[in-house]
């Protein structure tokens, strides 16, 4: 067993799984984490929460992924004078 493995393993309950997938980046306009798409507040009250609690986070998740999809066309964009 790798130690990713082995680290990973410890956080496994019988309880909802937290959304984490180890992109922990909070997007500044937004207030959201980019790769579970929770609020920093949801983060760090995950293990606290109720199980009723978690799952209605867990279905708020879709629709905040797609708030944060939208882009605007960065660099590219600029260039090509769109943005």
């Amino acid at each position: 067993m790798t130690q990713s493995e082995n680290t990973d393993a410890i956080w496994k309950r019988a309880e909802i799984q937290s959304p984490c997938v180890k992109i922990c980046v909070v997007h500044p306009e937004a207030r959201l984490c980019i790769g579970c798409y929770r609020t920093i507040d949801e983060i760090a009250g995950w293990s606290r929460m109720a199980p009723a609690q978690r799952e209605t986070v867990m279905s708020e998740l879709p629709a905040r992924a797609k708030t944060l999809q939208t882009r605007r066309g960065g660099r590219a964009a600029r260039l090509r004078g769109e943005a």
